[in-house]
C-alpha cells in the first residue's frame, strides 16, 4: 500500500507539474494570437483598406488585323511571324499586272475626256458663228420677200416667185432657231464650269484614282508599327478583300484588364495609380500605371449566353468586373511584354476625388493611321498631269 501511495503521489506532482507549465503556454500563445489579431487590423486599417488587388488580371494589347483591299495572286511576303515592323513597311505584294492594264485603260479614257470637253468649248464659237450666219440669211431672206412683195402686183414678178421667197423665209426662221438651240444646247454643258472641273472629265478622274488605287493596293503595308502574330498567307495564295492574312500587335501600347470582384469596386475611381507585377519578371520588376476605365459590365453579362434565372443557368456567384489600367510606356519598353500575359494588379484607392465613369479620351495613336494618305495624294498628282498635257 505504500508503494501504491507514493506512485500515486508522483504521479499527482507530476500532473500539477505539466498543469503549472501549461498555464503560461496557453497564456503566450493567446497573447500571440491576440497581438497578431491586433496587428492584422491595425494593417487593414492603415493600410489594407486602402489598397484592392487581384490576380485575375492580364496583358492587353491592340490586335490589328492586315487585310487585302484588292484581289490578287501573293507574289512576295516581306515579313514573317515574331517580326518587328515599322508603320508604312511592306508586308505583302500582289501581283499588279491586271490592275495595272486597268490604270492604263483609265488614263487613256480621261485623257479622251479632257479632249472632247475641249471639243465641247470650241463649239460655242463655232455653233455663235453658225448662228450669225443663220441670222444673216434669214435677214437676206425677208429683204428678197419684201422687194418681190412690193413689185408683185406690177406683174415684174410671178406669184410664185413670190411664193419661194416666204418659202426662203420659213426655212430660214426655222434654221436660225435650229442654230440657237444647238448653242443653247452647248452652252448649258459648258456652264459655270471649266475643262478640268467638267462632270465628264470628273467621271473619267474618279475611275483612274479607282485604277490607280488599286495599283497601289497590291502592295500591303503595316498600318500601325508592332509585332507580326498569326501569319497565314503564302507565296502563291489568292487572297480577296476582307480575308485576314496576318495580324499586327503595337508592342509598346499596352494595357491590363483586371479583373476585380464586385465588392471591390466601390472606392475605386478613373485616375487611381496601380502597381503591376508581371509574371514574366517577378517581384523583381515592378510597373507602374493609372486606372482609365471600368467595365461598363461584368463578364457574363457580355457572355454567349448570359446567366438568366429563367433559363436555369443561373447561379449565385460574386461577379468580376474588367478594369483597364495603362501602363507606362517606358517601362514597357524596358521590359516589354506580351498580350496575354498573367498580371498581378494592385490599386491605390486612398484617392477618391475621380469619378468612376471614364470621359471620352482622344484618339490613341494606334486607332489612327496616315499610311494610305499618300496614294490618293499621288492619284490626284497623276489625274491633273493628265489633264494638263491634253488641256
Amino acid at each position: 500500500m505504500n508503494d501504491d501511495t507514493a506512485t500515486t503521489n508522483a504521479s499527482g506532482g507530476a500532473a500539477r507539474q505539466r498543469g503549472s507549465l501549461r498555464r503560461p503556454a496557453l497564456i503566450l500563445t493567446a497573447l500571440v494570437v491576440l497581438a497578431l489579431a491586433i496587428g492584422a487590423g491595425l494593417y487593414w486599417f492603415l493600410v489594407g483598406r486602402n489598397y484592392e488587388d487581384t490576380d485575375d488580371a492580364y496583358v492587353g494589347g491592340r490586335v490589328v488585323s492586315v487585310t487585302p483591299q484588292t484581289s490578287g495572286t501573293v507574289i512576295a511576303i516581306g515579313a514573317d511571324e515574331t517580326d518587328t515592323v515599322a508603320a508604312g513597311q511592306l508586308l505583302v505584294r500582289l501581283d499588279p499586272a491586271d490592275a495595272r492594264v486597268e490604270m492604263l485603260a483609265r488614263e487613256a479614257q480621261l485623257a479622251q475626256a479632257v479632249r472632247q470637253t475641249r471639243t465641247l468649248y470650241a463649239n460655242n464659237d463655232v455653233l455663235l458663228a453658225n448662228v450669225a450666219q443663220r441670222e444673216a440669211e434669214l435677214a437676206r431672206a425677208t429683204d428678197d420677200l419684201q422687194r418681190r412683195s412690193a413689185v408683185r402686183d406690177t406683174g415684174a414678178v410671178s406669184s410664185e416667185e413670190v411664193q419661194h421667197a416666204e418659202l426662203a423665209v420659213t426655212a430660214a426662221k426655222a434654221a436660225l432657231a435650229s442654230a440657237r438651240e444647238q448653242l443653247q444646247s452647248n452652252r448649258t454643258m459648258t456652264a459655270n464650269t471649266s475643262v478640268a472641273q467638267h462632270p465628264n472629265v470628273l467621271a473619267a478622274a474618279a475611275r483612274l484614282r479607282e485604277a490607280y488605287l488599286a495599283v497601289q493596293r497590291c502592295e500591303i503595308r503595316a498600318p500601325v508599327a508592332g509585332q507580326i502574330a498569326r501569319r497565314s498567307v503564302q507565296v502563291g495564295q489568292r487572297v480577296a478583300p476582307g480575308n485576314a492574312i496576318m495580324a499586327l500587335v503595337p508592342m509598346e501600347n499596352l494595357w491590363v484588364d483586371a479583373n476585380f470582384k464586385e465588392v471591390q469596386l466601390q472606392n475605386m475611381r478613373i485616375g487611381q495609380p496601380a502597381k503591376i507585377i508581371a509574371d514574366l519578371y517577378g517581384s523583381q520588376v515592378e510597373y507602374h500605371g493609372h486606372l482609365i476605365g471600368l467595365g461598363a459590365g461584368t463578364g457574363s453579362a457580355f457572355a454567349l449566353l448570359p446567366a438568366q434565372n429563367a433559363t436555369g443557368n443561373w447561379i449565385k456567384v460574386v461577379q468580376r468586373v474588367p478594369v483597364r489600367i495603362a501602363l507606362d510606356p517606358k517601362e514597357v519598353r524596358e521590359h516589354p511584354l506580351r498580350v496575354g500575359l498573367s498580371i498581378r494588379a494592385t490599386v491605390d484607392v486612398r484617392e477618391r476625388g475621380g469619378t468612376v465613369v471614364s470621359a471620352h479620351n482622344e484618339a490613341s495613336p494606334d486607332n489612327q493611321t496616315d499610311v494610305f494618305d499618300g496614294d490618293e495624294r499621288e492619284a490626284n498628282a497623276r489625274i491633273q498631269k493628265i489633264i494638263a498635257a491634253n488641256s
